[in-house]
């Protein structure tokens, strides 16, 4: 059996070693277009950055390695022009030369990757714009960072790349701006989860500009301006695009193969293309979300990895499946956590699901034990049948953990009385007798059990300010210590203690729902029981006070607004 693979880095590179493993008589070829066949792609930033300081470590195998090990023939700097299907044979350039030549195959996997996106504005030809993708754009920016000294850098877009890159310019003491299009960084963020992260750059010393949109680059002397649709231009010594990625699945289309979302190349469950001699893994294929069940790009390491391997297995005879992908991800932002898997409750609900979330700020490990470290947790949840749709953790150390832990429920289908069930490692330096994953459950079950009502702040404040001062709005409850609230509070609200709610109980206005609010929604939630069972009408704002800080500081949820009464918040 003789297999072609085009690509190598994630998917294709672990695809020829599986495939290795499991039939020695095969004869292996990789085809890949730069001079890197496995590289380390989600180290490139560091190595820009100064952390990692040799580059022969971002080279994970050469083609001797490969050859040396596994006998798999590696063809660098050689790129996949055509496929002739009913021929099976691919035609091949050689970038060093020009000359193609034919290449025979019994099966083809296709692993092209992703490109980067063009965003169609002028002046994306300057020698000062770059772009980070392969090994080669790392040693050109990293050169251009040696050899000019910049102290100033624009980063357009962010995700992944461009918000590493910003980390990584500015420890090298550079002024950073990120130019982001929508309403905030980080797409598998919920706006008001991103807030924290907005507030973290900020204090790094990175300017953070939010709905504003490129229209193009020029040269200046010695330096890039972007120009913007709106406001001043952005003048620096270098620029970064990084707008997103798209399937790079040109080779396919033109071979005729089926292809899907935003000219993704279609697979099914085996990574078989159209074509039954024909596979595809990674960043160009469509895959099916393990929550929704409809098609997505992930375009990460992890499922590309993964789907290497299940395509070799289907290719010796072993019938593996993909079930499915659901994006987890962890990102650091120099000493923060933002880690995520699954929907975002704005996903959840334009996928039609009836989904809510809780919001939580548990510490890392018992806060007895010296060093702990708070993270604040979004964990959607279906509200008919308390699935765990996804999560958004944003925090410090242990972030990471529990994020993995949710990640492994939902793919185990698991729902909120299984996260109260999970028996998870405890000792102080390292967690809390209960886990913040079993708080979620406990919260997700509470309000599915009916035990308390739950609104978000958006929610809170409209309420509070529709008919405000008439017998029949909302009040705001804010059970903080005296201590808590002289540092900051809602204006208007109403100020008990909590340990002093039961004999204050005669305070509070009779016939009016009470949207109760702690520092960080622990206590609040006490403070509803206790209304509860004495009669009051109530709900526990999600998140608490210091949610809401974040949000009011990044304008995530404006102080001002119109509620669904007319009235100003």
């Amino acid at each position: 059996m003789k297999v072609v693979i085009i690509g190598g880095v994630a998917g294709g590179a672990t695809a020829a070693a599986r495939l290795r493993r499991l039939n020695e008589a095969a004869e292996i070829i990789v085809i890949e277009r730069t001079g890197y066949v496995s590289y380390a792609n989600c180290g490139l930033p560091y190595y820009i950055g100064g952390v990692i300081t040799d580059r022969a470590k971002l080279t994970l195998q050469t083609p001797e390695s490969f050859w040396d090990r596994f006998r798999i023939d590696v063809r660098v700097r050689q790129e996949a022009v055509s496929i002739d299907r009913g021929a099976r044979t691919v035609s091949i350039r050689r970038l060093d030369d020009g000359s193609v030549y034919a290449e025979r195959y019994d099966k083809l996997i296709l692993s092209p990757g992703a490109r980067p996106v063009d965003p169609g504005v002028p002046g994306t030809d300057s020698e000062r714009l770059f772009t980070l993708r392969t090994v080669e754009d790392t040693f050109r920016i990293h050169d251009f960072v040696e050899r000019e000294h910049p102290q100033t850098a624009t980063i357009v877009g962010g995700g992944f790349i461009g918000l590493e890159m910003a980390e990584n310019l500015r420890e090298r003491g550079l002024d950073v701006t990120v130019v982001q299009r929508g309403s905030h960084l980080m797409p598998t963020l919920d706006q008001d989860m991103a807030a924290i992260l907005h507030n973290h750059l900020r204090k790094h010393g990175i300017r953070v500009l939010l709905d504003a949109n490129v229209a193009g680059f020029s040269a200046l002397d010695g330096g890039i301006r972007t120009a913007l649709a709106e406001g001043a231009p952005l003048d620096a010594d270098l620029a970064i695009m990084a707008v997103g990625v798209a399937p790079e699945s040109t080779l396919a289309r033109e071979a005729g193969l089926e292809l899907g979302l935003r000219g993704a190349i279609k697979v099914d469950e085996h990574l078989r293309t159209s074509d039954p001699d024909i596979y595809a893994v990674g960043d160009a294929i469509e895959v099916k979300h393990a929550v929704t069940g409809k098609p997505a790009l992930i375009a990460l390491a992890g499922p590309a990895n993964k789907q290497g391997r299940i395509a070799a297995d289907n290719i010796c005879g072993i019938d593996r499946t993909l079930k499915g992908s659901q994006g987890s991800s962890v990102l650091k932002m120099f000493d923060l956590t933002v880690a995520t898997t699954g929907l975002t409750l704005r996903a959840a609900q334009a996928a039609g699901l009836a989904a809510d979330a809780v919001v939580l700020t548990p510490a890392n490990h018992a806060t007895y034990y010296p060093g702990s470290e708070s993270m604040v947790m979004k964990v959607v949840f279906e509200q008919n049948t308390g699935r765990i749709l996804g999560a958004q953790i944003v925090g410090g150390a242990g972030s990471d953990k529990r994020i993995d832990v949710i990640a492994t429920a939902i793919h185990a289908g698991m729902d909120a009385t299984d996260l109260t069930e999970l028996d998870l490692a405890y000792a102080p330096p390292y967690a809390s007798a209960k886990d913040p994953v079993n708080m979620t459950g406990y919260l997700i079950e509470n309000i599915l059990e009916g035990r308390v009502e739950q609104v978000g702040w958006s929610e809170a404040l409209e309420l509070a300010a529709c008919e405000r001062g008439s017998e029949a709005s909302p009040v705001l409850l804010d059970t903080r210590t005296a201590d808590e609230v002289a540092r900051g509070s809602v204006e208007g609200a109403l100020h008990i203690p909590l340990d002093e709610l039961r004999e204050r109980l005669d305070e509070l206005p009779s016939g009016r729902r009470l949207l109760v609010f702690c520092q960080s929604g622990l206590r609040s939630y006490v403070a509803c029981r206790i209304l509860t069972q004495h009669g009051f009408s109530s709900a526990n704002v999600s998140g608490g006070y210091g949610f809401l800080e974040q949000t009011l500081r990044d304008g995530a949820l404006p102080p001002g607004g119109t509620g669904p009464c007319g009235r100003q918040v």
